[in-house]
Parts: C-alpha cells; structure tokens; sequence
C-alpha cells in the first residue's frame, strides 16, 4: 500500500512488521495527543473544531463511526471517507458515482490521505493509516490510534449532545481491559497475524490462537448477552468490526478458514444484535469490506473483485431468550 519516507510516498512496507520468525508485528500509532472537556490537555472538546480521516473498508475507522453514531457526534465532529479499495497513493478521498457515501475531504481538500500526515510532520516516516484525528485549530493530526479516540468520544464530548451513556464504565474498566488485550491480540489483530504472516509456522500460530478465542468467546456469549454481562460495553464495539468483515474477507483472503462466524451460533447472532442497535446499521458496509480487502494486491495478485458479498446482518438475532 505505501509508507511515508522523510516526508516522501513510496511503494513499500515497513521492514519493522516482520518479525525474525516471519510474524506479522503492527506498529504503534504515532500520533497521541488527547482531548478533554475541560481542556487539560492542550486540546478542549469543542463542536466543529475536530475533523476525522476514516474508512469504510478499515476496522480500526469502523470503532471511530460506531461512537460517533452512538454518542451522536454527527453534528459535532466532521468525517472524511476515503473511497474502497487500496490506491495507489494510500487512502484516497475524492468524488466517486459508484461511493456517493463517501464524502470527499471538504475542509482540507486532501486528495490523499498522506497529505494530512506531512501537514502535521513534514519529515513523518511511517505508514498512513486511518482513523486520524485531524484538529483545525493546530491545523495536524493530534490522534492515530483508534482505541484512545474512541474512549474520547465516549466521555469528552457529552456536553454537546446529553448522551451520557459510559461504554467504559469505572466499575468494569479493569474486565474491559483484559477481555480487550486477549481479543485485540488474537481476534481483532489475530486476523493480520494470519492474513500477513510470512511463514507457516507465524501464520498457525496466530491461526490456533484465533479459533481458540472465537470458541471461547461463542461459549461465554451461550450464557452472557454481551462479553461482560447485560450490558454493552468498549470491549463488545471493538470486537464487532472483525466480526462483520470475517466472512466476506478474512475467512478467504486471509486464510482464517476454520469455521466462519456463521458457523458459530451465539456469536453470530451477537453480531446482528449489534447490527441492530440504533445507528450501527449505517456504519456496516460489507460490500466495502470486499472491494477493500481484496484490493490488496500483495494478497490478490489480479485485483479481482468477488462478486458476492457472503454475509446478511438483517437477519433476526435470538438475543434476547438471554436477559439483558
């Protein structure tokens, strides 16, 4: 896809990714400024001064969407959507017929998304990822990481919208941050650790450790309604968007092919319980997943697109024979 060199796009990987067993080894975000409500910061929660760089086709975007739906942030906070598949200069925002949910970046007007990070670091090395979180005051990235950005729109913003709802409630933060370490290794980065491993025995390894979580975690939801009991919680918003992309791409392309979530029964209909919560829906886009996905080219040599789309979240879930 490309990384950031000094400051200049180029056609590579990052050598730090493989690791010396052949594992695949993801980068930490670079960006890691926090806002607050109050301010304490450097960066106060303000209506309309925060912009966000996001995906359709990205997991790691989808938890930024799915808060700002259910924190009601549309009003607030304004997104750029770079349209499906992989570019040739990255994640690219402009106006597509074929996308018209994908708004095209209306307050910087960048083409690409590497020109927001050499707009906030002229001489960035990296890769170029997505979600970011661009502040207009600073006119920079302040945040790259999707797992701080979304605890921000959890609790920073309530004041301008009265929806309080707390998905990382004091009581359950230290169970949240277990369950989200095990799953985040194996499951939601368990999925790369397949689909990028250059070796077989990196590629079974992160293969066993991700079908043993996904039957610990259909077991667990046969007597809970989320992963930590009767309510919704961080921990289940970041489990949800691998669930949604395993069957139209991880299962094929990135050779997860044990079972698909559709053969796990309480875990699938988890996903569509999900799916059905206000707003969730608008933010799932399966369709983008495929075209996404199978545009990696390292993966899919021919760039061709399936033309299926093997997964209906519409259908009814059994949730609630397990009270909430």
């Amino acid at each position: 896809m490309g990384v950031l060199v000094n400051g200049k796009w180029t056609d590579g990987e990052l050598a730090q990714e493989t690791g010396e067993r052949g594992q695949f080894q993801r980068v930490e975000s670079r960006f890691r400024e926090r806002i607050t409500a109050d301010g304490s910061s450097g960066f106060k929660a303000e209506a309309g001064r925060y912009h966000l760089y996001v995906s359709h086709g990205c997991p790691w975007a989808h938890r930024t969407l799915i808060y700002r739906a259910l924190k009601k942030l549309d009003g607030v906070i304004s997104v750029a959507y770079a349209v499906p598949g992989l570019k040739q200069h990255g994640w690219t925002f402009e106006d597509d017929p074929r996308f018209p949910d994908c708004i095209p970046d209306t307050v910087n007007g960048f083409h690409h998304l590497h020109e927001a990070y050499t707009a906030s670091d002229a001489n960035y090395s990296g890769k170029v990822t997505v979600p970011a979180l661009w502040d207009r005051k600073t006119s920079r990235i302040i945040n790259n990481e999707s797992s701080e950005i979304i605890r921000m729109l959890n609790s920073e913003f309530n004041a301008f919208t009265g929806e309080a709802t707390d998905y990382y409630p004091a009581a359950l933060r230290a169970d949240i941050d277990a369950i989200n370490e095990r799953i985040y290794r194996t499951v939601n980065n368990g999925v790369y650790r397949c689909g990028f491993a250059k070796s077989q025995a990196a590629y079974e390894e992160a293969y066993d450790e991700l079908f043993a979580t996904l039957d610990e975690l259909d077991a667990r939801l046969s007597q809970r309604r989320y992963l930590l009991g009767n309510r919704l919680t961080e921990a289940d918003w970041r489990l949800y968007p691998t669930l949604v992309r395993f069957d139209v791409a991880y299962f094929s392309l990135f050779k997860c092919n044990k079972k698909r979530i559709a053969d796990y029964p309480n875990l699938s209909n988890y996903m569509r319980e999900l799916y059905s919560v206000p707003g969730v829906a608008a933010t799932t886009k399966p369709r983008y997943y495929v075209v996404n996905y199978y545009s990696i080219l390292k993966l899919n040599p021919t760039g061709i697109i399936p033309k299926g789309t093997p997964i209906d979240l519409g259908q009814p879930h059994d949730r609630a024979r397990i009270a909430a």
